[in-house]
């Protein structure tokens, strides 16, 4: 296969193998792009976190009547294997969609929609087994919505942009947070020498109204994306002839002959885990280990989120361009796992609202170390371009897997040893997953 992507201002896709799918031969135009891809996964991050840290453990405590770490981890487990499948199978749906709208605008889209709809429905849920069913489908149509989303960058973006769209992807994490922290929970007005809350609307959006506001947003981002930054028309692409059983074997990624892939794969799974085990969490530690009183409890979540996020968000926007200077990516990858290991240690040592500001600052910063390289390292070791799709949707289980699964791995570890010990766990995973990056034989 040959490749020409521009450097600067488009890029120009064009394929000439003679057994491959081949992409669309077509002038993108980045600048819409440097906009519209961020706003999509700040969506896309204040449903994950929006849902996951604030109104999926208010509608738990509202269904059970208290903090009930075994029905939050049960509501999370349900579906999960169904939601973490989706990201692969919606992925190589869009490889082989052949649309005028080409073939990653269609499913954005769709699940878009889809996903708003299925989020309304869990508004409504009013037991765990409903709520995990209904957080289940919400996950598997998301994913499907990540995976179209996360492959037009080797669609669209030149290698030579590579930590730059990296950097502005990973600003999805860290806004969704503020957007959803601000909104759903507030921040104290005493930490910034103001009386009151900021933001939280006395609740409003505290649930029902949360999953709706979440809903439209997607819904919103998904239209200015495919209408500002339109993909190519894939109608003109070869057509496959549909075979279930190629279908699936093609989800299978032989390690021997990408084992880049795999090692990337399980050092972004091992980064990502170790982060939301103990932020997905944070309503609990805070109540139950840190002793916040309720009524301090969702400001002061909002408050260390925001945090958190602020931190990340200068990582992000500091070392993203610097790697694209440098070139390098695993001495970054290595560094964030270091000072994220370290900032674990820090509410071990003082567990206090003090202790998880000076954590929160810390972690903050090295996640954002993270995110600005995490994209730009995943895309240069795909094994082939023509099945972007599946291949990023496959390789963002291991970024959408931990979300899904955080709380569940949580729940067993505070059942098993109480909240202390979520802690030295996560710094343990987060470290692993930085150090297997050095197996990465294809990026410096």
């Amino acid at each position: 296969m040959s490749t020409l992507l521009p450097e600067e201002g488009s890029s120009v896709l064009m394929t000439g193998g003679p057994d491959e799918v081949m992409r669309p031969v077509n002038r993108y135009r980045l600048g819409p792009l440097y906009v519209t891809l961020p706003l999509a996964n700040i969506a896309l991050y204040l449903l994950w976190l929006g849902v996951g840290s604030f109104l999926l453990p208010i509608q738990v405590a509202q269904i059970t009547g208290t903090n009930d770490t075994g029905a939050l981890s049960t509501a999370s487990t349900t579906g999960a294997i169904l939601a973490t499948v989706g990201n692969p199978i919606f992925g190589q749906l869009s490889d082989r969609t052949r649309s005028r709208f080409g073939r990653r605008a269609p499913w954005i889209l769709l699940c878009a929609g889809m996903g708003a709809l299925a989020l309304i429905g869990q508004a409504h849920a009013n037991s765990i087994a409903m709520l995990g069913l209904s957080w289940g489908v919400v996950q598997f149509i998301m994913n499907g919505y990540q995976a179209a989303l996360t492959a037009c960058m080797p669609d669209r973006v030149p290698q030579s942009k590579y930590g730059t769209f990296s950097a502005l992807v990973g600003l999805g994490v860290p806004l969704g947070t503020i957007v959803a922290a601000l909104v759903i929970g507030g921040v104290p007005g005493s930490k910034f020498g103001l009386d009151g809350v900021i933001g939280g609307f006395g609740g409003r959006f505290a649930g029902e109204k949360g999953y709706y506001l979440i809903a439209a947003c997607v819904v919103v981002a998904a239209l200015i994306f495919t209408v500002v930054s339109p993909d190519a028309s894939a109608r003109d692409l070869p057509r496959q002839k549909f075979d279930l059983r190629a279908f699936l074997s093609n989800f299978w990624v032989n390690p021997k002959e990408h084992p880049d892939f795999i090692w990337a794969f399980l050092s972004r799974l091992g980064v990502m885990l170790g982060y939301f085990v103990v932020l997905t969490y944070n309503m609990y530690l805070l109540a139950d280990y840190i002793k916040i009183p309720p009524q301090d409890l969702l400001p002061t979540v909002g408050f260390l989120m925001i945090v958190n996020a602020v931190c990340t968000i200068a990582a992000v926007i500091l070392i993203g361009p610097l790697v694209d200077r440098v070139g390098r990516m695993k001495p970054f990858v290595l560094a964030s796992g270091i000072g994220a290991a370290l900032a674990l240690t820090i509410p071990m040592i003082s567990p206090t609202e003090g202790g998880m500001v000076a954590y929160n600052v810390a972690g903050g910063v090295a996640f954002g170390v993270y995110m600005a390289v995490d994209m730009a390292l995943i895309t240069k070791v795909l094994p082939a371009t023509a099945d972007a799709g599946k291949d990023m949707g496959l390789i963002n289980i291991a970024n959408a897997g931990p979300q899904i699964l955080a709380p569940t791995v949580a729940g067993w570890i505070v059942s098993a040893a109480g909240y202390e010990a979520l802690f030295p766990v996560a710094a343990a995973v987060s470290l692993a997953g930085a150090v297997l990056v050095l197996r990465v034989r294809g990026v410096r």
